[in-house]
């Protein structure tokens, strides 16, 4: 989620356009049903991932549909469960497998259902949702396997949430320089304000809940503000290519679940990575 510079009110009576109060209602909404659901059952917790990555899938693939690129639903969620499924109980081998087996499902359901035309476009399309935000996803299975797993996963969630929290407060309070035009709100100053509370998160939960080194932590939450940023860089571009604003409108204050994930899903590899080399 981008950070936002001042600007005008809206109608969530915030000077940064954002409708701050109905954004943090639904962020403490999303935080107890995460916090909730992975200090409890580890399933569950899974369940809830693939209910918001399934509803991010759509989102997507609905925008492309603005532009003609024709992506099957149907087998795109089958490989997110699948994929999950596979790295939960098989590991990464499974996890890789689960992919490539959907990929060539997704090519071969492309072949018997719309023609030649347009083919080249909509595989890529298909195989790039696979991808991006459903396989990158399950590697937060991948962490769930380790006995301190919900430790694990909570440390990613909350070094990636410090990175649009902390981008948010600098940008609205010290942005002036703009970081890229891909995202005119995005800026340099707010970059900043991520990698600091990221780091800051980072270390503290790391040895608090992983009995890990400072250094390890702010190691793992100043990769994580970068890879954030570039996660919603990420989502910005497809917007701009497509010509949409938003990929979504589900969550008041927040936009698609996508607008979510975005940046959950590029922190979600290199937090696994580091973590496993780690711990």
């Amino acid at each position: 989620m981008e950070e936002r510079t001042a600007g005008t009110s809206s109608s969530g009576g915030s000077r940064t356009g954002r409708n701050l109060p109905a954004a943090i209602a639904v962020g403490v909404v999303l935080g107890g049903l995460t916090i909730g659901s992975l200090y409890t059952i580890k399933e569950l917790f899974l369940v809830v991932v693939v209910a918001a990555v399934g509803v991010g899938v759509l989102e997507l693939i609905k925008a492309f549909g603005t532009r003609g690129i024709k992506v099957p639903a149907i087998p795109v969620l089958a490989g997110l469960v699948g994929m999950q499924a596979g790295a939960y109980f098989g590991g990464p081998v499974w996890l890789i497998a689960a992919f490539a087996i959907f990929a060539f499902v997704l090519l071969i359901w492309r072949m018997f259902s719309d023609g030649t035309d347009g083919y080249v476009r909509d595989a890529t399309a298909s195989v790039f949702t696979l991808f991006y935000p459903a396989m990158l996803s399950a590697f937060v299975a991948l962490l769930l396997t380790e006995d301190d797993g919900h430790h694990r996963v909570l440390i990613f969630v909350a070094v990636t949430v410090a990175s649009d929290i902390g981008g948010y407060i600098a940008g609205v309070l010290f942005g002036r320089h703009q970081m890229t035009v891909i995202s005119p709100k995005k800026t340099w100053e707010g970059l900043a304000g991520s990698v600091v509370a990221c780091t800051a998160v980072g270390a503290w939960l790391v040895v608090w809940l992983l009995d890990g080194d400072i250094w390890q932590g702010a190691l793992i939450g100043a990769l994580a503000a970068v890879l954030a940023t570039v996660g919603d860089l990420i989502e910005s571009m497809i917007k701009r290519d497509l010509g949409i604003k938003d990929l979504g409108t589900i969550l008041p204050g927040h936009g698609g679940l996508m607008d979510r994930l975005d940046s959950l899903v590029t922190t979600l590899v290199p937090a696994w990575l580091l973590m496993t080399l780690f711990f």
